[in-house]
């Protein structure tokens, strides 16, 4: 027990949090693009797969993770477009086409690494930790909050630009308005549908980027099901956070100090518990938010709800 009330756990343990929780705040924020524009995306999963794949196979053919990011990226718009297209378009269910995406993810990015990478028996060259000149020698917080890889780093301008794409501009405004009340944007005259498109378009692109992250940030291998539930979780964390940017950050930097207390609680031979328990923690935390956001009232008002032009 001494471990675990140590500095250096409680250091490594605020170290890893930012980093494990950076997939779920890439994913968080995208999907809070999609449901301020009235899109329930629960495909999360299949799209962070498929960024994932596609981010390994890209660098692991160019050797740059630059290419892989784009790639994955690139496949994020793809199975975008597609759910865009059944749901915006098509008008179906979102839920039912949102479950299939995640489906389709699973099968195709398994028959796809079988196919071609599962005897490769290699792995990529994930993005190394960036120190920052001066702040990374800080003791304690130096590790934590200045020796962290680009991607981590990312998450703070991708927070901020969120904030600012959706409050402070006219296409933020008329997204939350799609949202609320879509009937007076198409009366003024502009296009709910093209808002709704653009919405699930930057949330899929977000969210396959969280999946690169698996790949080419915190393992140098694809694995199957890599995404482990996180694309379920960024929907709890949106309802969490109550559809903001800021709190989709907050919210998931709170899930990654779970993700890493498991880590850490899992090679604490004196706690005698059996580490399935551990593993556990972000699921059982999952489930506490949704029970304790139960009852809240500031739903995006037509979230989940096909808009039909009279």
């Amino acid at each position: 027990m001494e471990d675990v009330a140590s500095l250096s756990f409680l250091a490594a343990t605020i170290a890893a949090s930012w980093r494990l929780a950076a997939p779920l705040m890439f994913a968080s924020i995208g999907e809070v693009f999609s449901e301020r524009a009235g899109v329930l995306n629960i495909g999360l999963e299949g799209v962070m797969l498929a960024g994932a794949f596609a981010g390994f196979a890209a660098a692991f053919t160019s050797g740059s993770i630059l290419v892989g990011v784009a790639a994955a990226v690139a496949a994020g718009v793809l199975v975008g477009l597609l759910f865009a297209f059944f749901t915006i378009t098509i008008k179906a269910d979102q839920i039912v086409v949102g479950a299939a995406i995640n489906l389709l993810g699973l099968g195709l990015t398994a028959f796809l690494f079988r196919a071609y990478f599962s005897s490769a028996g290699k792995g990529i060259e994930i993005a190394k930790p960036v120190d920052l000149p001066w702040l990374s020698d800080l003791p304690f917080f130096g590790e934590a909050f200045f020796r962290q890889n680009a991607f981590v780093y990312s998450t703070l301008p991708v927070a901020a630009l969120a904030v600012f794409v959706l409050y402070r501009t006219s296409f933020g405004l008329t997204l939350r308005a799609v949202g609320e009340h879509p009937k007076a944007v198409d009366v003024s005259g502009r296009s709910v549908a093209l808002y709704r498109y653009g919405a699930v378009l930057i949330c899929s692109a977000l969210a396959a980027l969280g999946g690169a992250f698996l790949t080419l940030a915190h393992s140098n291998q694809f694995v199957e099901g890599i995404s482990s539930g996180r694309g379920f979780i960024a929907l709890a964390v949106v309802v969490f956070a109550r559809w903001s940017p800021i709190g989709a950050f907050i919210v998931s930097l709170l899930f990654g100090v779970f993700y890493a207390l498991q880590l850490q609680l899992q090679a604490q031979p004196v706690l005698f518990l059996p580490y399935q328990l551990f593993q556990a923690l972000p699921y059982v935390m999952t489930i506490a938010a949704l029970i304790l956001v139960r009852n809240r009232v500031d739903t995006p008002s037509m979230l989940g709800v096909a808009y039909k032009k009279s």
